[in-house]
């Protein structure tokens, strides 16, 4: 059994192809971030987030990870007791609250960033420094462009 045929005959080859890579990159990140740091993935895409922004609502997470809000929301509990987040009543929507990360919070990013980077560059060492930088464009583009439309 060849395992790359599929690539060639399944009816939505891109979306296929483009679900089976980040199977590849991301299932074994995540079950190592479960090993060695006891976060599942919802945890971990909120720190994530927030490492990346000064302040968010859960709400704003689960539309940048597309992950269910009810997913971030047992995450932000657990994160806030852990001491990796802080939470803080929205003055403007009673119903939401703003999220930060603390310092150990960032310091904990900075760990895990390291394994998804590693799994990253292993599967992309099939590629030269100029396929490289043209599938960064086309990777930006296409998230972009489905960040921004609506489903």
């Amino acid at each position: 059994m060849d395992p790359t045929h599929i690539f060639d005959v399944v009816e939505f080859r891109d979306a296929y192809r483009i679900s089976y890579l980040a199977n590849a990159v991301v299932l074994p990140g995540y079950e190592a971030v479960k090993h060695q740091f006891g976060l599942n993935r919802g945890e971990y895409l909120l720190i994530l987030c927030l490492a990346h922004y000064p302040m968010l609502t859960a709400q704003d997470v689960a539309r940048l990870s597309r992950r269910p809000r009810n997913t971030i929301s047992r995450a932000v509990h657990r994160l806030v007791d852990d001491g990796y987040i802080k939470r803080a009543p929205d003055p403007e929507d009673g119903r939401q609250a703003r999220l930060t990360i603390t310092p150990a919070g960032r310091a904990l990013n900075n760990e895990i960033a390291v394994v998804f980077r590693k799994r990253q560059e292993k599967i992309l060492s099939a590629l030269t420094g100029q396929e490289r930088q043209i599938l960064d464009v086309l990777l930006q583009k296409v998230a972009v462009h489905t960040a921004i439309s609506a489903d």
